[in-house]
């Protein structure tokens, strides 16, 4: 029994060891953003959310885990800092996109110019309509 739950344990800890799961949750997210400004105590980081300090606790645990942040002790505090070369993975697999979704935004951006010129037309051609009546 004591060797599933460690088994177990483990098997856990290495699913959140991915970037992707680091930046899944939205309040990771934003704990990555607060720390991409400044280093931040764990009190700092807890003191920006509507949380509980456990599920600060909880969602700092699993950045460190994933090797996002690096916490260290100095003194009674406890400091959260950023490691961003952790989130090349999660920037490099979203980049691949950029060009397939600019490309997208470009035709949609056309149409909607498209739309919008047939409209003034119409509009156009409406109030000449009505000024010869």
């Amino acid at each position: 029994m004591i060797t599933f739950i460690f088994v177990t344990n483990q098997l856990r800890k290495k699913m959140r060891r991915d970037v992707f799961q680091a930046i899944a949750d939205p309040v990771r997210r934003d704990i990555i953003s607060l720390l991409a400004e400044k280093t931040l105590t764990v009190n700092a980081v807890a003191e920006k959310f509507e949380v509980s300090r456990p599920a600060i606790s909880k969602h700092l645990k699993i950045l460190r885990e994933c090797e996002i942040i690096e916490i260290t002790q100095q003194g009674r505090e406890r400091f959260c800092q950023i490691q961003p070369k952790k989130l090349i993975p999660a920037f490099l697999w979203i980049d691949q996109y950029r060009s397939l979704w600019e490309d997208k935004l470009d035709a949609f951006e056309n149409y909607l110019n498209e739309l919008q010129t047939r409209l003034s037309e119409v509009q156009a051609k409406n109030k000449k309509n009505e000024q010869h009546k």
